[in-house]
């Protein structure tokens, strides 16, 4: 596959402004009902933005062929012609469970997260000119999609409710890009990332729920932030492709409220203004394709996440009621993680494609602060798709198996402080987890 080319100059105009007043509304409806969409799903990276990509593992950033290489890697958008538009859904199933240690009050019971099912929408739009007389082929894309999201929810008798609860995360970004073909099979591209974020955090005050007399602390709010995408796509041969992709952190001010309740030392609830800061992390992969007859496209990508960026973080009330702190501390300290993604996939002369892939997901919580609301550890991921692309019409679809050896955590120790009267109620325990995923995309070129 050649990466750089020379396009025609004969041509006309119109068609390409007709069709691009209609795509201009398509994508209006598109955007409207991605943000209508609550994006939240268990986890909390969301790498999987397109069920092709998904079938083959996510290793895709050397491959890069559709519409969601504005995601992946940018310079991919160059290998595509004219107007395209692909959409999807992510929809996930699954199963965290906690079992508490031995000697623990609770110690024989299982728990389970309350929100197993979610799904996360996406929309891409790519545009490369068919008549053009730039010395340099350009291309141009948009993106709506949530790289993060998540939703954990514990029942109230699990021995860590002072520590954690409820927490879910809504991360949405527009991403418009613009890559250029050079010479040599050399493509780059760059983009904007344009970031919204929701939050919301709930734990109990006190060790226990006894009803009528309750009690909780939760933080809601809700920011925007900048960052920037980088991506870089070279074929020294026929059968290699080489590629890299950047995504830089983003730094983002959640304004909201902390509402808390503590039956009968607060007899009514009470709530503040509130705000904190979440640096969420950069990005970077990089991945080599292996393509020993244009029927065949084996890949493996290494990417790296900087979670250390989730360290120590305060909440600051404007004002507060005793007994609750005015500042209360979440004490993180994650830490960077891989992820390692090999992907084959066989095409067929009649359009289709069948792909399979693997993913190894390193562990990114530190047991010393272990929270129960990302419940993490190693995971694997085995995946399989299938799919069709034709002239106009393309669609793919993948089922994702994820599974989590369990992770046991002792000595760990409160990741938040609400009052003066401390609990020491910690995340201690055997954490599983299993998940079941389904990922569709659909496509038009035109």
């Amino acid at each position: 596959m050649c990466i750089y080319s020379v396009r025609s100059v004969v041509g006309t105009h119109k068609p390409a402004m007709i069709n691009r007043t209609g795509l201009f509304k398509f994508l209006a409806l598109m955007i409207l009902a991605v943000w209508a969409w609550k994006a939240s799903a268990n986890g909390f990276a969301l790498p999987d933005q397109d069920a092709f990509a998904t079938g083959r593992g996510e290793a895709f950033v050397a491959t890069a062929d559709n519409p969601s290489a504005i995601y992946y890697n940018p310079a991919g958008i160059t290998q595509l012609e004219g107007n395209n538009v692909r959409g999807g859904l992510y929809g996930i199933y699954l199963d965290s469970k906690f079992s508490p240690l031995k000697g623990a009050p609770n110690f024989g019971h299982n728990y389970y997260n309350q929100d197993n099912l979610a799904a996360v929408p996406r929309i891409f739009y790519t545009y490369t000119p068919t008549t053009t007389n730039m010395l340099i082929p350009v291309s141009f894309g948009l993106g709506i999609y949530a790289p993060f999201g998540g939703n954990m929810s514990w029942p109230q008798d699990t021995g860590f409710r002072a520590d954690a609860l409820d927490g879910s995360l809504t991360y949405l970004t527009i991403n418009p890009v613009v890559a250029v073909k050079l010479p040599y099979n050399f493509s780059i591209g760059a983009g904007l990332m344009v970031n919204y974020a929701h939050m919301e955090l709930e734990q109990g005050i006190t060790r226990f729920y006894l009803p009528p007399n309750t009690n909780f602390f939760r933080f809601t709010g809700d920011g925007w932030s900048v960052g920037y995408n980088l991506g870089v796509l070279w074929q020294p041969i026929d059968q290699i492709s080489i590629g890299a992709s950047f995504r830089s952190s983003a730094k983002v001010t959640l304004d909201g409220q902390a509402r808390y309740e503590d039956w009968p030392q607060i007899y009514e609830p009470a709530q503040h203004s509130a705000q904190t800061d979440f640096k969420f992390p950069l990005t970077a992969v990089v991945g080599i394709s292996y393509r020993p007859t244009p029927k065949w496209n084996m890949e493996f990508d290494a990417s790296y996440t900087d979670w250390s960026c989730f360290g120590s973080n305060i909440i600051h009330q404007t004002t507060t009621t005793y007994p609750v702190l005015q500042d209360i501390p979440l004490r993180l300290f994650w830490q960077p993680s891989w992820m390692y993604e090999f992907g084959i996939t066989r095409y067929f002369d009649s359009g289709w494609q069948a792909s399979a892939g693997f993913v190894y997901n390193q562990n990114s919580v530190p047991n010393e602060y272990y929270t129960p609301l990302a419940a993490d550890m190693d995971r694997y991921f085995f995946s399989a798709g299938t799919g069709y692309k034709g002239k106009h019409f393309n669609f793919d679809i993948a089922y994702q198996f994820g599974y989590g050896p369990t992770q046991t955590v002792v000595g760990s120790k409160p990741t938040s402080t609400v009052t003066q009267n401390t609990t020491n109620q910690n995340g201690d325990g055997k954490y599983d987890f299993i998940s079941h995923a389904v990922s569709v995309s659909v496509g038009w070129r035109f």
